[in-house]
Parts: structure tokens; C-alpha cells; sequence
């Protein structure tokens, strides 16, 4: 049974045994899934449930929250795609001052040993946890030999001669290096979740817009080009919708909270509550504020239009839903609908 646990204390959950794996797992790219995915072989060579340890918020999101490093995917979707790879149980640890306190030693002895019986942990090239980064592969082995559990390290990942690791993706989504970050991750990037109702400007602007919360520092700003997955329309149309994205804080409405706002093509139908998959194929222009929203509403026609001819050009790699998420068993979506106008704080092109 598929089971999540929050905290480091609390009775043993697999008395039986288990194989561990230990990461921050953000935007799960190749080279995390080579490593959760020889976690899972070696727990069902063992017979036992393989566990994935994570932390939220990431521990660099708690030491800087002034200012936080931009996330890659949030924690419902990391949580959904790690049991998509194979993973039985996750463990998304709550990280505070308690958390932060936590020497490696104890880390070992009350998470690893008493409560998840771990036979085997397994982690990245130079992960280090515990108070002052204090544990790293050597204080795993050396505490496995006396406490009886296996310890190893998956060797970086390359692709092309290049390390794959999630800063490297972060940089080249803020470039706009959609293909080169697609390839790194396995899959294009793409952002999901349930569409929210907003301030309905969208629909008086003539762009109603599906809206999304991001409530992470985002490592995308600006105006995008992008495919909608897990929608359909009385159109009739199936598979990824074109449309056109923003994703920011709508500064021309004083907005603060990042909001990803995707103004679908042609769409006719109900989103409210359904979840979706954002799909970006490329930047069309940073994020601005306008002097007032005629302005506003002819730079929104603009980037529909450029939206439209690149995504003309540019087909989405696949019918399925291209979030991380997509191949780890995502709920279907919800049975309740609304009007188009889901979210429409700001269109998709606001700026």
C-alpha cells in the first residue's frame, strides 16, 4: 500500500525492512531517476518496500527564505511522480529548526534505522544531510557496519558529456533552452495542477485564461508559447491544446503571488477544478507593466499571435500529458466544471 509520512518521529513503519533512497528530487530529471529507479530494483530484489525520503520546503528554501532559490516542481506532483517510478512509501519530511537540528547520527539511528528498518540507502554523488550538512556516503557506511544496513552512491549522470543536475535545468529554462532542458529531464518541462478561479478580468479582456498557484519562487518569468495537456473542448479537438502562457506576479494588476495563466486557442469548454498539464515550448518576451490595460490588451493579441505561428511550427512530442507527474499515475480529472474564464486575474499574455 502507497503511503506518505511526514515526520522523523513516530512508531516503525516497516518492520519488515526497507530500501531507502534520500534526495531533494526537485523536477525528478534523469539522473534522480537513476537513482530512484535502482532503489526500486533492489527493494523488490529484497522483497521489501522501496522509500523515498524528501524534504518540504527544500532545506535551501528554508536557510534562504529572503530569498528562496527558484523550484522546479512542487510537492503534490514530486510526491505522485516518485510513485509513478516504482516508489512504495515517501517520506516528505517537514524541514523547520526541529528538522534543521537534527544531527546525521540521530537522522540515522530514529529515520533510517528504527522507523523505516532500512537495509539499504541509497543517495546522489556528494549528498550531504543532518545538521551542518554533517552525514555524506561515508557516515552511512560507517553507521550501516555497526547498525547493520548497505549504503551506496549513484555515480553523477551524463548526457552528452553533460552533468545532468537540477541547477543546470533551472539555467536553461530561464535562457529559454526548452529542447536542451527537455532533454536533461527526460521530458519537456511542464507545470501542473487544478485551475483556480481569479479576478475574471481575463474574460472581459476577450483571453479568459486557466490559471494555476505556484506557491514556490518559480524559475520561469515572462510570456510563453505553450501546449495544454488533460482538456477537451466541444471543439472536439483531443490531445495537447495550443495556447498562449504567462507566468508571473501581473504587475500591471499589483499582483504578488506567482500565478500561471494559460489562454487556451479556440477553447469552449468548462476548467474549473480540472487538473492540467502546461506545457512550454518557447519564451516569447519578459514579463512588463503596462500604463494601462488597452495597452495591456494589444500586447496580449501580439503574443496570441506569435504563440500561434510557433506552436504551428512546433508539435507537442506527445499526446500524453508532458508533466513529471503524467507517468506516475496522476488522479483523473475532476468531474467538476465551470466556465472557460477559470482563472482570469490576467491572460495568458498579460505581460
Amino acid at each position: 500500500m502507497s503511503r506518505l509520512f511526514r515526520d522523523v518521529e513516530g512508531g516503525v513503519l516497516f518492520p519488515q525492512g526497507s530500501v531507502v533512497c534520500i534526495g531533494a528530487f526537485d523536477g525528478l530529471h534523469r539522473g534522480h531517476r537513476v537513482l530512484v529507479r535502482h532503489a526500486v530494483e533492489r527493494a523488490r530484489a529484497l522483497g521489501v518496500p522501496a522509500v523515498a525520503l524528501a524534504f518540504e520546503p527544500l532545506p535551501r528554501e528554508f536557510f534562504a527564505r529572503d530569498t528562496p532559490p527558484p523550484r522546479l516542481m512542487l510537492a503534490r506532483d514530486k510526491v505522485a511522480t516518485l510513485r509513478g517510478l516504482g516508489i512504495d512509501s515517501v517520506g516528505l519530511l517537514r524541514f523547520d529548526a526541529k528538522m534543521a537540528a537534527i544531527t546525521a547520527e540521530d537522522f540515522v539511528r530514529d529515520m533510517l534505522v528504527r522507523r523505516l528498518g532500512a537495509r539499504e540507502v541509497w543517495i546522489g554523488p556528494k549528498f550531504h544531510f543532518g545538521h551542518r550538512r554533517g552525514g555524506d556516503l561515508a557516515l552511512l557506511q560507517a553507521m550501516g557496519a555497526e547498525l547493520g544496513f548497505a549504503a551506496g552512491e549513484i555515480a553523477p549522470v551524463h548526457l552528452n558529456g553533460e552533468r545532468i543536475s537540477s541547477t543546470r535545468i533551472r539555467e536553461l529554462l530561464v535562457a529559454g533552452e526548452f529542447d536542451h532542458a527537455a532533454d536533461l529531464l527526460g521530458r519537456p518541462y511542464a507545470i501542473g495542477g487544478r485551475v483556480v478561479r481569479g479576478k475574471q478580468l481575463g474574460c472581459t479582456l476577450g483571453f479568459p485564461t486557466a490559471n494555476l498557484r505556484f506557491p514556490r519562487t518559480p524559475a520561469l518569468s515572462g510570456i510563453y508559447a505553450t501546449w495544454v495537456h488533460g482538456v477537451s473542448g466541444d471543439s472536439g479537438q483531443g490531445g495537447p491544446w495550443p495556447s498562449v502562457s504567462s507566468f508571473g506576479t501581473r504587475p500591471t494588476v499589483q499582483g504578488v503571488e506567482p500565478l500561471l495563466e494559460a489562454h487556451l486557442f479556440d477553447f469552449q469548454g468548462d476548467l474549473y477544478g480540472r487538473h492540467i498539464e502546461v506545457e512550454f515550448v518557447a519564451k516569447l518576451r519578459d514579463e512588463e507593466k503596462f500604463n494601462d490595460l488597452p495597452a495591456l490588451t494589444a500586447q496580449m493579441h501580439r503574443d496570441a499571435e506569435q504563440a500561434r505561428t510557433l506552436l504551428n511550427e512546433h508539435a507537442s512530442p506527445s499526446q500524453q500529458p508532458a508533466h513529471p507527474g503524467a507517468d506516475a499515475g496522476n488522479a483523473s480529472p475532476s468531474q467538476q466544471t465551470a466556465h472557460p474564464c477559470a482563472d482570469s486575474s490576467l491572460t495568458a499574455a498579460q505581460g
